[in-house]
């Protein structure tokens, strides 16, 4: 998954304001307890790091 491909989905999920947010604050414990940026930033794939993110919220089956 291409970056530009996550920040898109993260951005139909949460709102473009809220998805930066949810990114910079939320702990999430599939990342080894880091954040979206932590974890983009550790070199996580873009692909890990939504899988994460659709564990941790409910995410409609159009953006898994």
């Amino acid at each position: 998954m291409r970056l530009t491909v996550f920040w898109d989905r993260m951005n139909q999920q949460f709102g473009e304001r809220y998805a930066q947010s949810v990114a910079r604050d939320h702990v999430m414990a599939q990342l080894g307890g880091r954040t979206i940026e932590q974890a983009l930033a550790d070199g996580e794939s873009a692909k890990r790091v939504w899988q994460a993110v659709v564990a941790t919220f409910d995410v409609p089956s159009t953006l898994q």
